[in-house]
């Protein structure tokens, strides 16, 4: 299992490769990359992405051993991105591996879920007009954490 937070991009088919070469024996790999969408089309400049390190480092760790042990997963990989994000830049990647597919998809909707609406990550958007505010949490992102 493997969890980075860090600032630098990556490269999609490169962490995706690295993932499926770790793992042997499962019959399904599913993979998640989510990246800054600009709501307002147009609207958003940048998307700034504040943590405080050893708590989100902790946090991410262990959400993603609880899906490692729930879903049986033979590996788990996630990363997540924080400084000044442009609109369409990567912000996150979710990596599961399992020997069944309904376990692998799962377990990566369970991460994704928990890292939009529960990881201690705090974003801001910036927009074309000058203006900055912080994102507020969303019914719907608590809405799908809840089925878990």
């Amino acid at each position: 299992m493997q969890v980075r937070v860090q600032q630098e991009g990556f490269d999609l088919g490169a962490e995706s490769d690295g993932f499926a070469a770790r793992v042997s024996g499962v019959g399904a790999i599913v993979t998640f990359t989510g990246v800054v969408r600009d709501a307002d089309a147009g609207g958003l400049v940048a998307m700034e992405i504040e943590h405080y390190p050893a708590m989100t480092q902790k946090a991410l760790e262990a959400i993603a051993a609880e899906a490692r042990a729930r879903w049986s997963l033979a590996d788990a990989l996630v990363i997540h991105r924080y400084g000044r994000l442009a609109p369409g830049e990567r912000i996150m990647m979710v990596a599961t591996a399992a020997r069944h597919r309904k376990h692998a998809f799962e377990a990566a909707e369970y991460l994704m879920d928990y890292l939009k609406s529960r990881a201690p990550f705090w974003k801001k958007e910036i927009l074309t007009d000058g203006r900055a505010g912080w994102v507020d949490a969303k019914a719907d992102d608590e809405d799908a954490l809840s089925r878990w």
